[in-house]
C-alpha cells in the first residue's frame, strides 16, 4: 500500500509546470508496469498533465509524463534519494546502445529529479528496448518494453482531456485506430531503404593476395567490396570463402595486384599477459583516414562463455577495427579482432559498465580456416621484440581499409 502511495505521489508532482497542489488520477493509464492517468491543479481545478510510473528493481521508480503546454517530461524518482530542492544534475541516458542524449535534470522535489525531454528523445524512448541512464558513478538500466504504449496513451490522454475535461476522462490506454485503407485500393509498397556505408579491416596473407577478414564486414554487402591501403585507390576484391561459426571470410585482390609485404602467422601459441597491438580503421570517415594503433595485453586465452576460440584482449578497439590483424611484440599474427563486448548487455545484467574488454579469433581457427581455403599462409617463428612503430610500419603494405555499401539491417549487425 504504502508503494502505490508514493506511485501516486511522484505521480501528482511530474509536471515541472511546478504544480504545488495537484488532485488525480482522473481516467486511468495501465500499459505493462505503467499505471497512470490525468491530474489537474487543485488550486484551479484546470488539467495541469498526464503522466504514468512503473517501479524497477533497482529501486527507481520511472515516471514519464506529457503536460497541458505538451511538454514530455521524465523523472527519476526514489525514496531513498536526498537531493536539496531546485539541485540540478546531469543525466546520460543510451537507448538500445546507439542513440545518446544528455538531458539536464532538476529536483523540484527531494526524492525525485525531472527533466525535460525533447521531441528526438521522445521518439528514441518510444521505440526503444532498453535504456541506461549514467549520472557521475550511477549507473542505471531500464526496461522499456512497454514505453511504445505509454507514450501513445499518455499523448492519448492530454489530447481528450483538452478537448473533452476531466470529467469525461476514461482509459486513455484505448488509443483511437487509424482508419484502414479501402479494400479495393492496392497498397504502395513501402519505398526501398537506400543502403548505408560499412567499412572494417582486412590484412594480406598471401603472396597471391589473400586478405583476411570477419564474415560480418562482408555480410550483407551490396554491390561490390573494396579494399584500400592508406593513400593509394581502392581495389576491388572477390569473396573467396567466408565462415560465418567463426566469423571469418577470405577475400581475393584483382591478379594484377602486387602487394609488397603480406603477414606472417606466429607458429607458437601466446600466453596470458603477452602484450599485443591491433591495427585497423575505427569510424573510419570520422577519424583519421590513416589506420590506428593501440596497445594492451592478453587478458585471457578464451572468450565469453569460456569460448576457446577467442583471446580476450584489453587493447582498445571500435567499429571499424573488426578484421584488423593482432600482432605481437615481434609482429607475427596471433588472432583477428572480432568485437568487443557488449557493454550495455553486461551493465543491464550487472549495472556495471565494462571497459577494455575486447575479442580476437585465435590462430589456430584462423589456420584451419586458411587450410581449408587451400591458401598458401607462412608461419614465422618469434624473434626479437620490435617498437609498436616498428610493427606498425611493417604492416602498412598489407593492412587494408575494408568498405561496402549494405543494406540497413545488415548493418544494424556490426
Amino acid at each position: 500500500m504504502w508503494l502505490k502511495s508514493l506511485i501516486i505521489a511522484f505521480l501528482v508532482q511530474v509536471s515541472i509546470g511546478s504544480v504545488a497542489h495537484a488532485a488525480g488520477p482522473f481516467g486511468s493509464v495501465n500499459v505493462g508496469n505503467w499505471v497512470g492517468g490525468a491530474f489537474s491543479n487543485d488550486e484551479t481545478g484546470a488539467f495541469s498533465h498526464c503522466a504514468a510510473t512503473a517501479p524497477y528493481a533497482n529501486g527507481v521508480i520511472l515516471v514519464v509524463g506529457q503536460n497541458s503546454a505538451g511538454s514530455w517530461i521524465l523523472s527519476f524518482a526514489s525514496p531513498s534519494y536526498r537531493f536539496k530542492q531546485g539541485e540540478n544534475a546531469a543525466i546520460d541516458v543510451i537507448f538500445d546502445g546507439q542513440e545518446q542524449a544528455r538531458l539536464f535534470a532538476t529536483a523540484n522535489q527531494t526524492n525525485m529529479l525531472s527533466s525535460v525531454m525533447p521531441a528526438n528523445v521522445v521518439r528514441t524512448f518510444q521505440k526503444a528496448s532498453l535504456m541506461v541512464a549514467t549520472s557521475g558513478r550511477t549507473v542505471l538500466n531500464f526496461d522499456l518494453t512497454s514505453a511504445g504504449p505509454v507514450i501513445a496513451a499518455l499523448a492519448n490522454c492530454v489530447t481528450k482531456v483538452k478537448a473533452d475535461g476531466l470529467s469525461k476522462a476514461g482509459d486513455f490506454t484505448k488509443v483511437a485506430a487509424k482508419p484502414q485503407a479501402a479494400p479495393d485500393k492496392q497498397a504502395s509498397p513501402p519505398a526501398s531503404k537506400p543502403a548505408r556505408a560499412k567499412s572494417g579491416t582486412g590484412f594480406v596473407v598471401s603472396a597471391s593476395g589473400h586478405i583476411v577478414t570477419n564474415n560480418h564486414v562482408i555480410d550483407g554487402c551490396v554491390g561490390d567490396i573494396k579494399g584500400n591501403l592508406t593513400g593509394e585507390a581502392g581495389m576491388v576484391l572477390r569473396v573467396v570463402s567466408s565462415d560465418a561459426n567463426n566469423d571469418l571470410a577470405l577475400l581475393q585482390a584483382p591478379s594484377t595486384t602486387t602487394f609488397k609485404d603480406y603477414a606472417r602467422i606466429r607458429d607458437r601459441s601466446i600466453r596470458s599477459g603477452d602484450s599485443v597491438v591491433v591495427i585497423g580503421f575505427p569510424f573510419h570517415g570520422l577519424l583519421t583516414s590513416d589506420f590506428t594503433v593501440t596497445t594492451g595485453i592478453v587478458s585471457s586465452l578464451s572468450g565469453l562463455r569460456n569460448d576457446t576460440r577467442f583471446l580476450q584482449i584489453s587493447a582498445p578497439v571500435q567499429p571499424g577495427n573488426s578484421g584488423g590483424p593482432l600482432f605481437d611484440t615481434t609482429g607475427q599474427i596471433v588472432g583477428v579482432v572480432t568485437a568487443k563486448i557488449p557493454a550495455l548487455r553486461i551493465a543491464a545484467a550487472t549495472g556495471n559498465i565494462p571497459e577494455n574488454i575486447n575479442f580476437a579469433i585465435k590462430t589456430g581457427a584462423l589456420r584451419d580456416f586458411l587450410d581449408n581455403s587451400v591458401v598458401p599462409y607462412q608461419t614465422a617463428e618469434s624473434k626479437g621484440e620490435l617498437k609498436t612503430t616498428d610493427i606498425a610500419g611493417n604492416a602498412r603494405p598489407y593492412t587494408l581499409l575494408i568498405s561496402c555499401n549494405a543494406t540497413e539491417q545488415a548493418d544494424a549487425k556490426r
